[in-house]
């Protein structure tokens, strides 16, 4: 669900009635924020809170308060004296050490090193002005100059909320948490590239009317962890399906390893991959020893193979394209149509409706521009207009992925980073749906779970597993793809 400030004051207001208060809201916000923290930066370091007049600022001071109990060093930017501050706001300030409080930035500080927006809340209008402006800017340039990671309570200092413009200055974070519901400008495109990363925190007593509000959602884990339950312990291999992969022509043996290695580390069943013969020697030593690797005279005799999905298309090139437009249409199971298959099927889109069974398309800004082109309409119209027009389920791959199928709620992921932006991560993509839906699941629920499986690994390899933004890789993303599945059992955001 989706709303704007207005609609989420009226909910707050409707909580209060029921018996709800503003501290115990706040009590809430800081605990999920500090949480969300120790998602991302398991060790201490150094958090800088930026802290304003209203209850924004008393949120960042009650997640303080939590994460200097975790050994985190703190300092804090007031925007204005202590006494202008908002009661609850200031009786949390209180509860921290005075020596907290400081006039500018420090020289020492003990890495990581975070940036707490607690600046403005859901009331703020316009351009920001005075202190509130320098404090912006001084978080942006801290943010550039050392390297620091910038985190917003519910919505960046500088956006608006309900519009999703950015004004100047805004700041610039690399993760929001937003707090109740989510806010309609963090979805807007615009405002993406200094949303980052988007967490959604419950509030306790935050409910509803049925008539409220967009309909969209985005992508949690609260909403998926239902969708990977545990496994049965009476079941096999063939429980979790047969997937066969179409991948991989001359050149572009890497995209088969990868979409290979990502189905089975996805939890496929069975894996086979389909090889020209003018490729099998070259690819079969490639493959990890899971995937079954078979030699054939065309792709189109992944047709003839019993199979519970296939995945068609990454790394395979125009002189196959043909072939692919008769896979995607003729196939009597489930696909996963990707890359190659969805430039050749570019040139006869109307093939989409009447193909023989369900259709999950995966193209990134590219691809899709080629199947349709965009016109000037924002990315999530982009989406819907063409899940209207086909009967397929589309993954609109991008910094804010977007999943549209005709009759169901857009929804929007959430997880990943900037360090996703390289080869083979859509062939790692393609892999885990492929593996999703040969286990069984709905390709709507496939492409969910894959976007925020993927992403969320990425954010593992970096947070845990040594990687940086600059040196993450499709395989390290494979290869955190179960520390993935752990957390979206646990109590991720």
């Amino acid at each position: 669900m989706i709303l704007t400030p207005s609609q989420m004051k009226a909910v707050e207001e409707a909580a209060f009635l029921e018996g709800a208060t503003p501290a115990e809201l706040m009590e809430s916000a800081g605990e999920g924020i500090a949480r969300v923290v120790g998602q991302f930066f398991p060790r201490g370091g150094t958090i800088i809170v930026f802290c304003g007049k209203g209850h924004n600022g008393g949120d960042a001071l009650l997640a303080a308060h939590r994460l200097v109990s975790a050994g985190w060093q703190l300092f804090i930017r007031l925007v204005s004296p202590v006494e202008e501050l908002a009661a609850l706001t200031r009786a949390h300030l209180e509860k921290l050490p005075a020596t907290a409080i400081i006039g500018s930035l420090p020289r020492n500080i003990t890495s990581p090193l975070i940036l707490l927006d607690g600046l403005l809340g859901l009331g703020s209008e316009g351009h920001p002005r005075g202190m509130t402006a320098e404090l912006i800017r001084e978080m942006n340039d801290c943010r550039d100059q050392k390297g620091a990671f910038s985190i917003a309570i519910d919505l960046p200092s500088g956006l608006d909320g309900t519009t999703g413009e950015v004004f100047d200055p805004c700041v610039q974070t690399d993760l929001t948490v937003t707090l109740g519901m989510v806010k309609s400008g963090l979805m807007a495109d615009r405002a993406t590239s200094v949303v980052g990363r988007l967490a959604l925190v419950p509030l306790p007593g935050i409910s509803l009317p049925a008539e409220c509000g967009d309909r969209a959602k985005v992508i949690t884990a609260d909403l998926l962890r239902s969708s990977l339950p545990v496994r049965d312990f009476d079941s096999y291999k063939g429980t979790y399906g047969g997937i066969g992969i179409v991948a991989g022509s001359r050149g572009y043996l890497g995209a088969a390893r990868l979409a290979s290695s990502a189905a089975v580390r996805a939890g496929g069943g069975l894996v086979t991959l389909y090889a020209l013969p003018e490729n099998y020697e070259l690819i079969a030593p490639l493959c990890i020893p899971e995937v079954m690797v078979k030699p054939v005279d065309s792709y189109l005799d992944a047709l003839s193979d019993a199979h519970d999905v296939l995945a068609v298309g990454p790394g395979v090139g125009d002189a196959h394209a043909d072939d692919l437009r008769k896979i995607v249409s003729r196939a009597t199971m489930p696909c996963v149509v990707d890359a190659g298959a969805l430039n050749a099927i570019s040139k006869e889109p109307s093939l989409l409706i009447n193909c023989a069974a369900s259709r999950l398309l995966t193209p990134h800004p590219g691809e899709m521009e080629r199947l349709n082109p965009q016109k000037g309409r924002t990315r999530r119209e982009w989406a819907e207009s063409f899940a209207e027009a086909y009967p397929v389920t589309l993954l609109l791959k991008g910094a804010r992925t977007i999943i549209a199928e005709k009759g169901r709620e857009t929804v929007f992921n959430t997880t990943g980073n900037p360090g996703m932006g390289s080869g083979g991560m859509g062939d790692v993509l393609t892999g885990v749906c492929a593996a999703l839906i040969g286990s069984g699941h709905h390709l709507r629920d496939a492409a969910m779970l894959g976007a925020w499986l993927c992403g969320r690994s990425a954010e593992i390899a970096i947070s845990h597993g040594g990687e940086s933004q600059e040196s993450l890789s499709a395989s390290s993303v494979i290869s955190h793809l179960g520390a993935a599945c752990a957390a979206l059992r646990g109590d991720d955001y």
